[in-house]
């Protein structure tokens, strides 16, 4: 059974915890993870590249010259994709380019980004992960203590949300609402005990 550190807001270790097999102890999917990490980039995409063909560029409409006795190739429009400012040839136009996976092939890829992140021994949960108040550098100075710089941070705690909000690489969620992409991205995984709870219970 794979176990994480457990540590306190100070960034002290008070003892260890044992994680669901189900979750954190399977052989990872690489497959499965980087189809899942395919499709969060691919949703992610705006689709908003636009370019104009030669049936939409201005101007064009006259034959530059007749058809033949120039000598020089036939012409119909000086907004030929082979003019200077003319139009581009399959031109990419708004799209979309979000699709979906299967429930069981997200929840799989899931399991397999934190198992792995389990084995690499990157999990951390900390007993009572809340503040008192929104402050920046007192969420800083745990995540000094406790060495971490890319992590997400997985807390209900909408104070602990808002303090690391501006602190670059991290990413803060709650425990229903985990991201594959996230999790893979980051170098370390920090849970609240309470959300490790959640995350057994939900994806067991």
């Amino acid at each position: 059974m794979p176990k994480a550190i457990l540590v306190n807001m100070t960034g002290a270790k008070v003892g260890e915890v044992e994680l669901s097999d189900a979750v954190f102890g399977i052989e990872p999917n690489q497959a499965v993870v980087h189809e899942a990490v395919k499709n969060h980039l691919a949703n992610c995409r705006q689709g908003t590249q636009s370019a104009l063909t030669r049936a939409e560029v201005s101007g064009g409409g006259i034959k530059p010259w007749r058809q033949k006795g120039t000598g020089r190739a036939r012409q119909g429009s000086t907004r030929a994709p082979q003019w200077t400012h003319g139009g581009i040839v399959f031109a990419p136009k708004p799209r979309d380019y979000s699709y979906s996976l299967n429930k069981k092939v997200k929840r799989l890829a899931l399991k397999s980004a934190l198992s792995a992140k389990a084995a690499a021994g990157n999990v951390l949960v900390v007993d009572g992960l809340s503040m008192e108040e929104i402050k920046t550098k007192s969420f800083q100075t745990f995540l000094n203590a406790v060495d971490s710089k890319k992590a997400v941070v997985i807390t209900a705690c909408p104070n602990v949300v808002k303090s690391a909000r501006n602190i670059p690489g991290v990413v803060t969620t709650s425990a229903t609402i985990l991201s594959v992409y996230d999790i893979v991205n980051a170098n370390q995984l920090i849970i609240d005990k309470t959300a490790l709870a959640t995350i057994e219970e939900v994806f067991a």
